[in-house]
Order: C-alpha cells, then sequence, then structure tokens
C-alpha cells in the first residue's frame, strides 16, 4: 500500500501550486501586454517549481497544461511558432491524465484555440481555422459553457483568422457571437479586443469613418486597462488613414507604433507594422525608406516561417521598386518577370488582392516596356475583385486599363476608364467624415487625372472645353459638399477647449524665454485626438454636381475665369469668358520654371514686408520683389490679356500658383480678381443667397495700437458687434449667423494639420476647425493676419489651409493675405477696403483699389465669390 503524503508534504504542495497558480496570472497579463519576454521568464520559474513537487496530482496536471499553453503561445509570438507548437504538443500529451468529462473537453478546447493562434500567426491561415473549428466543436459539446472567456477567445482568433482570408462576412460574425458572451458573462477586455477587429472589418469594407469610430472607442478603454493593446490598435488606425491617403498622419501613428513593438518584442506586430510603414512612406513618395522597410519585414517573417506575410511584405518592396522603374527611363527587363513569379506565389497562398496588385504592377512596366499584348495576357489572370479589394487597387485597375487603351491607340476607352475611376472614388469620398478624410482620398485618383488631363492635351485637338470638364472633375473635390450642420460633442468640445489652454500655455512659455516641450507634445497629441474625432463623427457634407461649362460661363457675366493646369512641365490655362465670349486654350511656360518664379516672389515680398527695413535693405528687397513680380506676370498674365482683355478675373490656380497675390501683378493691378479653389467651388460661393445680418469686428492682443484699424472701421460700422481683446467663445457666438467678420488677430498657418490654423484671441487661439463648426458661418470674412490665405496644396489640387476650411464650411467670401504683412500695410489696406466695401463696392473691386496703392505690401487676395 502506498504511504500517504504527510500533512507537511501536503501543505508544501499547496503552496507551490498557489505560487505557480499566481504566476501563471501574471504570465498571462504579461502576454495581454505584449510583454512576451516577460511572460516567458515568469512560465519557466512555474514549470520549475510543478517539476520540483513530485508527481503530479490532478490539479497540478491541469495547471501543468495551462502553463504549457501560455509558454507556448508566448514562445510563438516572440519569435518561434516551432517551439511554440512543440509546447503545445507537450500539453497535449499530458490530457490522456484529465479524465473524460467537461473539464477534459475544456483543456483540449484551450491546446486547440492556441494550435488555431499560432497557426495562424505563422501564415498558416487555413490549418488555424481547423484547428478554431474544432476547439468550438469541444467548446460547445454540452449547452453549459465551461469557460466563457475561452470561448470567447476562440470566436475572436477564428474571426481574425477570417479576416486573414478577407472572408469578412464570416469574421463579422464570430465577433459577434464573441461580443454576445462577453456582454452575458461580463468579459470586458475581450469584449474590446472584438470592437478592435469588428473596426478592422469595417476598415476591409471601406468604411473608413465607421472603423475609426470603433477604434476610437476602444482606445479610450485600452488606454485605462491595457496600454499594451494600443500599438496594434495603433497599426489598424494607420492602416485606415493610409487607405483615406493620410499618409502623414498614419505615419505619425507608426512612429508611436515601432518603438513600442521593439520593445515588448513582438516579432509579428512589428513586422506587420513595418510593412504598413513601407506603405506609407510610398504614399508620401520615400520609394528607397518603403523597400528598406518593406525588405526588413519580409526577412522577420521568413525566420518566423510566415510565407503568407513574408510575400505581402515583398510585395510591399516590389511596389516601390516599380514606383521608381516607372519614373525612371527605362524599366529593368527582370523586373516584370519578378512580379509575375511573386502574382504566383500570392495566388498559391490563397492571397487574391495581393495576386491582382502584383499582376497590375507587372501590366504598367509592360505597358511602359512597349509591350501592350504581354499586358492584356497579364490583365486576364487577375482574380475578380471583390467588395473587400482596397480603393488603391480599384483605381490602379481603372489605371492599367486606361494605359493599356492609350498603348494600343485607343484614346475613348482610356478615358472612359478614367472616367469611371473617378466617379468610383467619388462615391468612396462621400462617406467620409471630416475635411481631412475627404481631401485626402483624392490621391488614390491622381494618376488616372493626370493620365485624362494628358490625354486631352496631346489629342489632336487641344478642347479646352473637355480639359475643362476634366479639370473639374479631378481638382478640388472637397469644396463641392454642402457641409452637415455639426453634432454637439460636449467631449469634443472640451478637447478643443484644453487645446487651446495648452496652446496659450506654450506661448507664454515662449515670452518667458523657456521652451514648452512638455506642452509642445500634449498638443500634438490631443490635436490628433480631436482631428480623428471629426472624421468618423459623420459624412463632411452632402455631394453636390460638378459645374458644366454653361453654368459657369452664365454666371460669369462680363468676367472671364482662368484656370491654371500642369501636365508634366507644360503649363496650360483655360479661359472662359461669359455672356457667349467662349472658351480658349492657351499654352503657356514651363510649369517648373514658372513655379519655382512663384515660389521667388513669395519668399521676396516675405522679405519685403517687415515695417521699419533699413532703406538700403529695403530697396534691393524691393527690386527683387519687382523683378520676380514681372517674370510670374510675363509667364502667367501676359500671355492672356489677348483673350481676356479688360475683364473681372476669376482665376483657378494649381499647385504652387496658390501662393502668388494676383494683385501684386503689374498686369492686374487695381483689376477686380478672385480666386478659387475649382470652378465648382466658384460657382457654388457666387450662387449662395445674400441675407441680411450683422457686422462683427473683433480683435486680438499684441496688436499696435498705432497701427489697428479698429477706430476707422468703428465709424463706417457704427451698429457693428465689436468684440476688442476678444475671446474665442465670444468671437464664435457673434460670428455665427454675421454677414461679415472682421478679424484683427496675428495668425499662423499650420501646414501639417491645415483646420489647426489659427488666430490669436485674448484667451488663446480661434482654430479653423472652430469656424468650419458653425451651424450659420459668416458670408464674408477678412483676416487682417499674416499668411492665412496660404493653403496646404495635397494631390488633385486639394487646398486647405485657415481660408480653405472656411470657404469648404460654408463662408461665401474671405479676404486674406498669403504671404506676410506688416502691420501698418495691413491697417492701410483694411481701412481703404472696409470703406469701398461700406459704400456698396464688391469686395473684389474693393480689394483691388485698396492693394493698388501699395501691391508690393498689400498681398491680400480675395478668395471665393468677390
Amino acid at each position: 500500500m502506498a504511504s500517504l503524503p504527510s500533512e507537511s508534504g501536503q501543505a508544501r504542495h499547496a503552496e507551490v501550486l498557489g505560487q505557480v497558480v499566481a504566476l501563471h496570472q501574471l504570465a498571462r497579463e504579461a502576454g495581454w501586454a505584449y510583454r512576451f519576454g516577460r511572460a516567458i521568464t515568469l512560465l519557466r520559474e512555474a514549470r520549475r517549481l510543478l517539476d520540483g513537487i513530485g508527481p503530479d496530482s490532478p490539479q497540478a496536471v491541469l495547471l501543468r497544461i495551462r502553463v504549457l499553453v501560455s509558454f507556448g503561445y508566448a514562445e510563438a509570438e516572440s519569435g518561434s511558432p516551432k517551439d511554440g507548437l512543440a509546447r503545445l504538443d507537450e500539453a497535449a500529451a499530458h490530457l490522456d491524465a484529465v479524465p473524460p468529462g467537461p473539464r477534459r473537453a475544456e483543456l483540449d478546447g484551450l491546446v486547440l484555440c492556441y494550435r488555431g493562434m499560432v497557426h495562424t500567426h505563422a501564415g498558416g491561415t487555413v490549418e488555424g481555422i481547423e484547428q478554431f473549428d474544432a476547439a468550438v466543436e469541444r467548446l460547445t459539446e454540452t449547452d453549459e459553457v465551461g469557460d466563457p472567456d475561452l470561448l470567447a477567445a476562440t470566436y475572436l482568433n477564428r474571426g481574425y483568422a477570417y479576416i486573414e482570408l478577407a472572408q469578412v462576412v464570416q469574421a463579422g460574425e464570430d465577433f459577434k457571437r464573441c461580443l454576445e458572451l462577453c456582454t452575458e458573462h461580463g468579459l470586458d477586455l475581450v469584449a474590446d479586443k472584438a470592437r478592435h477587429n469588428l473596426g478592422y472589418v469595417e476598415y476591409m469594407m471601406g468604411e473608413l469613418p465607421s472603423a475609426l469610430r470603433h477604434y476610437a472607442e476602444v482606445e479610450r478603454s485600452y488606454q485605462v486597462n491595457t496600454p499594451g493593446l494600443l500599438p496594434a490598435l495603433r497599426l489598424d488606425q494607420a492602416r485606415a488613414l493610409l487607405a483615406a491617403g493620410l499618409a502623414a498622419d498614419a505615419a505619425r501613428h507608426l512612429d508611436d507604433v515601432l518603438p513600442r513593438l521593439r520593445a515588448q518584442r513582438a516579432s509579428h506586430d512589428l513586422s506587420e507594422a513595418e510593412v504598413t510603414s513601407a506603405a506609407a512612406a510610398l504614399l508620401d513618395g520615400r520609394a528607397a525608406e518603403a523597400r528598406r522597410l518593406a525588405r526588413s519585414a519580409e526577412r522577420r517573417f521568413a525566420r518566423r516561417g510566415n510565407n503568407r506575410w513574408a510575400a505581402v511584405a515583398a510585395l510591399a518592396a516590389l511596389r516601390a521598386e516599380t514606383a521608381v522603374a516607372l519614373a525612371a527611363p527605362r524599366i529593368p527587363p527582370r523586373l516584370p518577370e519578378r512580379a509575375v513569379k511573386l502574382a504566383d506565389a500570392l495566388r498559391a497562398l490563397l492571397l487574391e488582392d495581393e495576386t491582382g496588385l502584383a499582376l497590375m504592377l507587372a501590366v504598367r512596366m509592360e505597358v511602359r516596356r512597349g509591350d501592350p499584348a504581354c499586358g492584356e495576357l497579364l490583365l486576364d489572370q487577375l482574380p475578380r475583385q471583390r467588395p473587400t479589394t482596397p480603393l488603391d487597387h480599384r483605381m490602379l485597375l481603372r489605371l492599367c486599363r486606361a494605359e493599356l487603351a492609350v498603348a494600343r491607340g485607343d484614346r475613348r476607352r482610356a478615358l472612359t476608364e478614367a472616367r469611371a475611376g473617378l466617379v468610383e472614388l467619388g462615391r468612396a469620398r462621400d462617406r467620409m467624415g471630416g475635411l481631412e478624410l475627404v481631401c485626402g482620398t483624392a490621391i488614390h485618383g491622381q494618376q488616372l487625372g493626370e493620365l485624362a488631363v494628358r490625354l486631352v492635351l496631346d489629342g489632336p485637338r487641344r478642347d479646352a472645353r473637355r480639359l475643362f470638364g476634366w479639370l473639374e472633375r479631378t481638382r478640388a473635390q472637397v469644396y463641392r459638399y454642402e457641409p452637415l450642420p455639426a453634432i454637439d460633442d460636449p467631449v469634443l468640445a472640451e478637447q478643443v477647449t484644453s487645446l487651446r489652454s495648452l496652446r496659450r500655455a506654450a506661448q507664454l512659455a515662449r515670452l518667458a524665454g523657456r521652451v514648452p516641450r512638455r506642452e509642445e507634445k500634449k498638443i500634438v497629441a490631443l490635436e490628433r485626438e480631436v482631428l480623428r474625432q471629426g472624421w468618423y463623427t459623420s459624412p463632411w457634407g452632402r455631394p453636390r454636381p460638378v459645374a458644366s461649362l454653361a453654368a459657369v460661363t452664365d454666371a460669369l457675366g462680363e468676367r472671364a475665369l482662368v484656370t491654371f493646369a500642369a501636365s508634366g512641365d507644360e503649363l496650360v490655362a483655360v479661359v472662359i469668358n461669359g455672356t457667349g465670349g467662349g472658351s480658349r486654350l492657351a499654352r503657356l511656360s514651363s510649369a517648373t520654371e514658372t513655379f519655382e518664379w512663384a515660389k521667388r516672389l513669395h519668399a521676396d515680398l516675405d522679405t519685403y514686408a517687415p515695417n521699419g527695413l533699413p532703406p538700403a535693405i529695403s530697396a534691393v528687397v524691393g527690386r527683387s520683389a519687382l523683378h520676380s513680380a514681372d517674370t510670374v506676370d510675363a509667364r502667367l498674365v501676359l500671355p492672356l490679356l489677348p483673350l481676356v482683355g479688360d475683364r473681372e478675373l476669376v482665376i483657378v490656380p494649381t499647385g504652387p500658383l496658390y501662393a502668388v497675390p494676383w494683385g501684386s501683378l503689374p498686369s492686374l493691378r487695381g483689376r477686380p480678381v478672385v480666386v478659387a479653389p475649382s470652378a465648382t467651388a466658384w460657382l457654388t460661393a457666387e450662387s449662395s443667397r445674400d441675407e441680411g445680418g450683422h457686422v462683427v469686428l473683433a480683435r486680438g492682443p499684441r496688436l499696435r495700437e498705432t497701427v489697428a484699424e479698429e477706430t476707422a472701421l468703428t465709424e463706417l460700422y457704427p451698429s457693428a458687434t465689436r468684440l476688442s481683446q476678444a475671446a474665442v467663445g465670444d468671437v464664435l457666438s457673434a460670428l455665427d449667423g454675421a454677414a461679415m467678420a472682421h478679424l484683427a488677430a496675428h495668425g499662423e498657418h499650420e501646414p501639417t494639420n491645415a483646420m489647426f490654423s489659427r488666430l490669436e484671441l485674448a484667451d488663446g487661439p480661434l482654430f479653423a476647425y472652430e469656424l468650419a463648426r458653425l451651424s450659420h458661418p459668416p458670408r464674408h470674412v477678412v483676416l487682417a493676419a499674416c499668411e492665412l490665405a496660404m493653403n496646404h496644396i495635397r494631390p488633385g489640387d486639394e487646398a486647405l489651409g485657415f481660408a480653405g476650411g472656411l470657404l469648404a464650411s460654408g463662408v461665401r467670401t474671405v479676404v486674406a493675405a498669403n504671404s506676410r504683412v506688416g502691420d501698418a500695410s495691413a491697417a492701410a489696406t483694411m481701412v481703404e477696403y472696409h470703406r469701398r466695401v461700406a459704400a456698396g463696392e464688391r469686395p473684389a473691386a474693393a480689394l483691388a483699389a485698396a492693394v493698388a496703392a501699395d501691391p508690393l505690401r498689400r498681398p491680400f487676395i480675395c478668395l471665393g465669390a468677390g
């Protein structure tokens, strides 16, 4: 008869088991936080303790299985799926010591679930789903769920595996099953993960605002409960932003993600982040960096034996190499072959969208090499695109078809493909929330638009009418939306108030001689959060139709519209004269050289702006500015004078021409000029009704008493609402429903986050973002501040800035400077301008006369309608 253990032995046994339970729980928490190195250390100690207590008791067997399962997962995630599966095999071998019944089924399901996770993360997604199916079957053998946490986790991870296969319906169903279990049993952490993945499903379906909303909801919970999961969330947010064309915003998320994942030693997620970073770098034009990141990720995945993701990373590198090759005079002959071989490998791995992308890259290269027949054969091999096919892939297919049509001499077919692609892109843009998302999406149609413009310009007849139509389809689409009423959001309002306080604190710190590093770090994070909320609260607005040439011609009356365009190095202008004047296409000078002169003029005027320059310096800089203005005038305006005569002008710039102060050019001095992002934007502003309203005169701090125009304007508008040393809340209240607002305050253009361009008021900055949310924005806004007409120009001539945000938000007319202006010059311009407006002159005419008195020191322009 075997001897029974002593009471002291039993106590020691129980004590060790208690220590193992505690170590295992700590290891699980470390794993949830992606601290796999820490988890492995804890699990080794737990296993050592178990090995030291002699023959396993039933409780020790259960603990040993759980420890080995966690050990296997931690090893697999930190770099060795093979070692991880070996640990799981070891755990499964101990199952024979567990009597048949619910406990055995639960532990069997546990091992199967973790096998599925390791297989999926190692690229064996089909095998992973088979393991998850078996786990679900074991865990649901009876009506009573033994461990709802485990079953919920199995649904969660099977849903993730379905995402890998782009089977979004099945994925969504599993995430919903998971949430139901979590709600029933109070499993908050797993519920957050399910919501996170539901956001990813929305992302795959192209519903980016909805995806970002899911991510934002989960982020708040992760920050409080499981900050270790934030890097994975940031990675998914970056993917959504890339899909919306916001490469810079995605890169900022990834800059935060990569160091954290390296610290966590989360090899798989780190490699995924590198692939996403490569995509962001390529979208931003940094092809060499994109290739480097993609190759690094490919090596990591290959070391882990994850062939699926290694192939995806190889495709990211190939995409960067293809971008470089297409920009070069000659395509390397082996590059298309590599693309086709990679497509075959991707097809074998069941990666359909990626297979299509590799083949489309090969098609474009074969067309460039002069072999359209080969390109057509490759295009025929493309898998059928699905609802989850990314938007940029769909646009690339349109581009491939268009380029093949061009190579075959079928210009009509090419233009048909371009038109269809831009219509599809428009439908995606219509679902976007926030000005930045609407604006960023344009990048996916940039090459299609450029191809269409080039075809029109290279055609047998340079048709001004046709070119006008294509330019309106492709540029400044954000301005054709009628903004929806803003949704009241107290959280958002509180965040904007906090942001204003931080900006004010940073400004005071600088005035005190301190570098406000802590405040600036918080400002960046809070601006990002405010923008993100704007992306998903609601669609930006209702789309309006693109303006027709006939409608624009009728609205012009005695005016003329000039819309500039560049194709390659060729700069052209479409001139439309109202009242039956017809349309003409004018060929101008080199686009590159003209853009450089426009930038030089802007720099000269910035230097010339300060009051009180020494006379000798002022004379030198003045001569340089005059020469630059004469040169820009000769390149842009003089060739058009025979076509426009002495008509007032509406000008639609392109690229760097947004920085031109048109009233400072010799041929346009004294001539009324209105600048608009597109003819559609101008027609919308011009057609808006003038209704009654009050005048607002608001003045910020630190303006010189001797040059401020407050007294003169008060006499011109005796019944105006006057706000001296104005606070933000008072100004916003006064602006809502105003007919005209004159805002005399120092300002700052923010090129990277245009909607956070700002005016400095008494209690902190007033952001363009806040003006864009007014339910009844003022019809006419005068910004007597520096450079607030400047815009950050994005693909598709999407111009965003303080003034641009006002126009997109429904303001009819904005008067602002697009380079620096001295206080005295600004005040003199404003007094003359308002004197004429108060006497009944239209804004464009009043501004033209005011600027003509000193054109190089008064670089104000009239935007929108005049």
